[in-house]
């Protein structure tokens, strides 16, 4: 008895003295960790990482950008269904333990013992996994698994399990990216949490253990016996009745893949915005769910995305069939499966589907595309294909579709507007298309190439290309600052000027088709588009007069030429850069400064920051109280049109493409009309404005843009242009609405091929965009100005006709001129052999 008593006693020292080395080996862990542990208080207020998302001036989504799919929700909006799939599935007494469930600690340690080591399932609670994911890593040792324990005790101290579920449904990877549960339902089903069957919230609440492998896309079979199991603790946990649990594991799985629905095909702008945003808002840009909106219109940008396809397409066509994209030798017995590998490295690229051909006969093919449709193609659907031999040259019309194609080939079809399938391919030619308004500047819509993702150069801001005649306006508005008016006489003759760079030693400009009229009026010149007029016109104002007068449009000093071929546009320019040379034009003499992001809205929907773009806002009372004389615009206003070194001041986050346009005002200062509108710099009088504009006006009307008037539009004007050997082709052109410029051409400036003008290549996209983005939109012109006066001229002097001249037609002069050139009529008519003022020229 003694023995037993004893022994009982070393028992209870042992233990008590065991359990104070526990207590002990705890609080020394405690002050050994203590220091280290993160702050919980911080995930009261803790931000998700959450995609940048670029939205359209109407709310249409253009791009999200982000590694995570996450849509951050409430508690209050999570479904109790869901919750209760989820607390079966992970822990279905979370809201009764203290934040360890210690039995599991103890089956796990027991395991490890037993196992000889091997660290198995842990017994993690959700708290202890929220902790391990916000705060540590996901290696298993035992130094982490105690530092979880003590973060998860703190939790629960310190935060509801409200609040510990919340961020636990938040933040949990569920596979496939999706993070949380209602990215994940989004991404599944397409759905938000509220829409979501029993059987989807169990199938969520079963990817949570292993989300890489037991997911519904990933691993089906698996993913539904996790689900059906997850089902089965509910019905156990009375989360649901017998009949929803045997109506909930009969359902099928009907997940696939819904990526966020793209509603505005703009990757060239949301790529520009994305690098804006970053620029501006630093490495969290694309994690703190900033909401950026573009000043893009979804119905224009669509208008002109199509616009420039449709006209890059029609120019490919022109230029004959290259050939297959690829060639692969079948099987005699090939089946579907060998045909999908074959086809698996080829993507959809605008529409054009790809697919390889299977049969031939003399009159029709066959072609097996991707979605394992069989197409036949007769003679009419390759008719377009005469062999590409040149840019200049194309081979006979087929004669049959077996001369066009064969068994293996890797090919292209689309559907014709008919929606009938027809053999295509991808455009070697590229374009862009830059369309602004020319009140603020705000982009109304940009295409930077054919497709984002075989080219991702963005043509309509970074290109540097020659605009040929379409650089004549600004020619003619610095000549009409130095005295000449639309009806002075210049001589379109021949010409040759010293230029030692030749190997003549000769420069002899000439006109597009080698034809001279001899002295014409200057309106008539640019109807005409003649080049040895506008290379004379240069010479009499002077080269450097004319770059200094030009830099007025926002062009840098440097991007144009110190010599007389910029008068045939040999200057370096961008779509971009053009389109805003012509607002000025269009607004009434105003630069203003191209800009896409019109503000940006913090998660909660808080404007961080609101533009403010100067503005030309000819009618408002502090342009009209404004009395300074037009000028050069602030150097800053013609720095180079780049989409990536954009920016308006260091301290703000900007969206133009250019150096200024927007004030630095904080977003709580822009209330409705609570501050004044920023004035642009107004550059160019308003009447020399009106008289170049009338001249862009006739040359829609009949000039070299006259295909234009097809539009129905009396507010038309603009100007084609095309430059040597036929390497770029342009047209620019506005009404008071729109300043939109199209540029055609190879990037490695390949010529476009005889006859690939500007009016042929480029007027043809501006019209389709043009006339889609104006529907509707009423007639907009500026009207005549104050001191502009219309004069009876002779057609062949240009000078102001006599009473009975029956050669007589009106022209718009500047006041101050006519009484000069009245005098010149009266001197004239007093001498006739009196030297002609061409004849200077």
């Amino acid at each position: 008895m003694q023995i037993l008593k004893r022994l009982l006693r070393w028992v209870l020292i042992l233990a008590f003295t065991g359990l104070l080395l526990a207590i002990a080996a705890v609080g020394v862990a405690y002050w050994l960790v203590s220091p280290r542990m993160p702050s919980v208080a911080a995930l009261k207020d803790y931000h998700m990482q959450v995609p940048l998302r670029v939205l359209s001036a109407d709310g249409k989504l253009i791009a999200s950008f982000g590694e995570t799919r996450r849509i951050p929700v409430t508690i209050s909006q999570v479904p109790e269904r869901l919750k209760h799939a989820v607390l079966s599935a992970e822990d279905s007494d979370f809201y009764n333990h203290p934040g360890v469930d210690w039995h599991g600690i103890a089956r796990a340690g027991w395991h490890v013992v037993v196992s000889g080591g091997d660290k198995g399932p842990g017994g993690s609670t959700i708290t202890q996994q929220v902790a391990r994911n916000f705060f540590l890593s996901p290696e298993k040792l035992y130094s982490r698994k105690l530092t979880e324990i003590f973060i998860a005790l703190r939790m629960e101290n310190e935060l509801t399990k409200d609040q510990i579920l919340e961020l636990y449904l938040n933040k949990m990877f569920l596979g496939h990216r999706s993070y949380g549960v209602a990215a994940a339902a989004s991404y599944y089903y397409g759905k938000n949490l509220d829409q979501l069957s029993l059987a989807e919230c169990a199938l969520i609440a079963s990817t949570f253990q292993l989300p890489s492998v037991v997911n519904p896309l990933n691993n089906p079979k698996r993913a539904i016996a996790r689900r059906n199991w997850v089902l089965g603790q509910m019905l156990n946990n009375r989360y649901i009745t017998q009949a929803e649990y045997e109506q909930a594991i009969n359902e099928p799985n009907n997940a696939y893949p819904h990526e966020p629905p793209i509603e505005v095909d703009a990757p060239y702008l949301a790529e520009m915005v994305r690098l804006q945003a970053l620029d501006r808002l630093g490495n969290d840009a694309l994690t703190e769910g900033y909401v950026i909106k573009t000043t893009v219109q979804s119905t224009r940008q669509q208008a002109a995305v199509d616009a420039l396809r449709a006209g890059l397409i029609d120019y490919d066509r022109r230029h004959g069939w290259r050939g297959p994209e690829g060639h692969q030798e079948l099987e005699a017995d090939a089946g579907n499966e060998e045909l999908d590998r074959i086809l698996s490295s080829y993507t959809d690229i605008s529409g054009m589907t790809p697919g390889i051909v299977t049969q031939v006969a003399a009159n029709e093919a066959t072609v097996y595309l991707p979605s394992r449709q069989e197409i036949k193609l007769d003679q009419a659907a390759v008719a377009w294909a005469r062999p590409y031999i040149s840019e200049t040259r194309v081979g006979a019309a087929p004669k049959n579709v077996a001369a066009v194609l064969k068994r293996g080939d890797i090919v292209r079809l689309s559907r014709n507007a008919e929606g009938e399938w027809q053999l295509t391919q991808i455009p070697d030619v590229q374009g862009a298309v830059a369309s602004i308004n020319p009140e603020d500047g705000s982009v109304q819509a940009l295409v930077g190439g054919f497709n984002f993702l075989r080219s991702k150069f963005n043509r309509a801001v970074m290109a540097a290309r020659q605009p040929g005649s379409s650089f004549k306006p600004y020619i003619y508005s610095a000549a009409f600052e130095r005295g000449f008016t639309p009806a002075s006489i210049v001589n379109d003759a021949p010409l040759a000027l010293p230029d030692p760079s030749r190997p003549d030693g000769l420069w002899t400009p000439s006109n597009d088709d080698d034809k001279f009229d001899g002295p014409i009026r200057l309106r008539e010149a640019l109807v005409k588009s003649k080049n040895l007029v506008s290379v004379r016109l240069l010479d009499a104002i002077g080269v450097r007069y004319a770059r200094d007068y030009i830099t007025r449009f926002g062009f840098p000093l440097d991007s144009l030429p110190q010599n007389l071929s910029m008068a045939l546009g040999t200057a370096s320019v961008s779509p971009m850069s053009m389109a805003r040379g012509y607002s000025v034009f269009a607004n009434g003499g105003y630069l203003v400064t191209p800009y896409f992001i019109s503000e940006i809205d913090d998660r909660d929907g808080k404007p961080v920051y609101v533009a403010n773009p100067a503005r030309a806002c000819r009618t408002c009372q502090e342009r009209l109280l404004d009395t300074r004389p037009p000028g050069p615009p602030p150097a800053a206003s013609i720095a180079p049109i780049n989409a990536v070194a954009a920016s308006s001041t260091p301290t703000a986050p900007s969206g133009s493409v250019a150096a200024v346009g927007e004030a630095p005002l904080p977003a709580d200062q822009h209330g409705e009309g609570a501050h004044a509108p920023v004035l642009a710099p107004q550059v160019i009088e308003v009447r020399n404005d009106f008289l170049v504009t009338s001249l862009m006006q006739d040359v829609v009307k009949r000039g070299t843009g006259a295909a234009a008037m097809a539009l129905g539009r009396d507010d038309l004007a603009g100007k084609t242009g095309s430059t040597n050997d036929h390497r770029d082709a342009w047209f620019v052109g506005f009404d008071g609405e729109l300043a939109t410029a199209v540029w055609v051409g190879f990037d490695d400036f390949r010529s476009l091929g005889r006859g690939e003008f500007g009016a042929k290549a480029a007027l043809p996209i501006w019209m389709q965009y043009m006339g889609s983005a104006l529907k509707d939109v009423p007639s907009s012109t500026l009207p005549m100005p104050p001191g502009i006066t219309t004069l009876q001229i002779n057609r062949s002097s240009g000078l102001p006709s006599s009473e009975g001249d029956g050669n007589s037609m009106p022209e718009m002069f500047k006041v101050e001129d006519v009484d000069r050139l009245r005098q010149q009529a009266a001197q004239q008519q007093e001498d006739s052999d009196q030297q002609q003022p061409y004849d200077i020229f």
